[in-house]
């Protein structure tokens, strides 16, 4: 089950990141998780909202430019070493992980976790086949 993960391009200027956090709260739209990656111009957002399409269209009317990524997401246990199962299984796969991010979720002991990987299907197959939960996105939005 592949979630949507908006990815937006954002100028290293002050007040850039407020700017996109108050055009989702107008909209009612809830970040989920983020991570963003910089360089000395500019950045990439890349969030889990609970309304992907909505965002997407919230942002661009706002000038903003933005896609959407189709991302896996797996539950691990929020311990040490609760990610080694996920990961191993992917390595014996040769599947690279391209980017991943991770948020505790309000559920005791676990954790979420967001992998961009170059096939989706084949690496929902091999983390089920060594019993990694791979969530829908009514668990994550």
């Amino acid at each position: 089950m592949v979630i949507k993960q908006l990815s937006v391009f954002v100028e290293n200027q002050p007040g850039r990141l407020a700017e996109i956090s108050e055009v989702l709260r107008q909209k009612e739209i809830n970040i989920r998780a983020l991570s963003i990656a910089d360089t000395t111009n500019f950045g990439i957002l890349r969030m889990i909202v609970n309304h992907p399409a909505r965002a997407e269209s919230a942002l661009r009317e706002q000038g903003f430019t933005v896609s959407q990524t189709d991302v896996i997401a797996v539950g691990v246990t929020d311990e040490p070493g609760g990610l080694v199962t996920a990961l191993k299984a992917l390595a014996d796969a040769k599947i690279t992980v391209e980017y991943m991010y991770a948020f505790v979720s309000k559920a005791e002991k676990t954790a979420y976790v967001v992998l961009r990987v170059e096939d989706n299907a084949v690496a929902e197959k091999v983390l089920c086949e060594h019993g990694v939960p791979i969530l829908s996105g009514e668990e994550i939005y």
